[in-house]
């Protein structure tokens, strides 16, 4: 019979994932090591062997479990009763400030720009890939329902994300920083309404 003091081994992973969270997000991935997380979660280094084969196959499962959370922001962004372009702003707004926030994309992203790690950075694509795909999704039904001309989801997909990161983030060196109405306005004039007089 197990005691209360005896921990069961999904208790044991998810130690070792909640202390692999925070060493990533504290150091970077090239400065976690392997006796870092153990001794963070409490355990002996060959019980995150049981688990995961490497360093690498545990960040994997970081970053997966960070795409989960910025999914679910997403779907609790999501309304059914607004049109595309409302929840599409709506979801970029709200995904992006969650992941712009969070201590793992922060770190990666200082890591990225000093050591330019591979794996860090591959961790930063998988959470933007992931990003261009669920608002691929939604375009695709949004073309279905007639709300969007015909086009390539994944193309449009990342047109948009990278038009919504060039008025906010990304852009604010090549101009002037915009309130969040004038970014909202530009997004939907340059991005859905379109230059073109019809």
């Amino acid at each position: 019979m197990e005691t209360t003091t005896e921990r069961r081994p999904t208790d044991r992973r998810k130690q070792v994932l909640e202390a692999a969270s925070r060493s990533f997000a504290a150091f970077g991935y090239k400065a976690t090591t392997m006796d870092q997380v153990a001794k963070t979660a409490g355990v002996g280094k060959g019980t995150i062997y049981t688990f995961f084969a490497n360093k690498e196959e545990l960040f994997e499962q970081i970053v997966k479990d960070l795409i989960a959370e910025l999914k679910a922001v997403a779907e609790r962004t999501l309304d059914p009763a607004l049109p595309f372009a409302d929840n599409l702003l709506n979801i970029l707004q709200r995904v992006l400030a969650y992941r712009d926030r969070h201590g793992l994309v922060v770190k990666l992203s200082q890591e990225v720009k000093e050591f330019g790690t591979p794996m860090a950075n591959g961790g930063l694509e998988s959470v933007e890939r992931s990003i261009i795909a669920y608002i691929a999704g939604h375009v695709s039904a949004a073309i279905e329902k007639g709300e969007l001309r015909a086009s390539d989801p994944s193309l449009t997909a990342y047109m948009m994300l990278k038009m919504y990161l060039a008025l906010t983030a990304e852009g604010g060196h090549l101009h002037t920083p915009l309130d969040g109405e004038r970014v909202l306005a530009s997004f939907r004039f340059y991005c859905l309404e379109g230059l073109a007089v019809r």
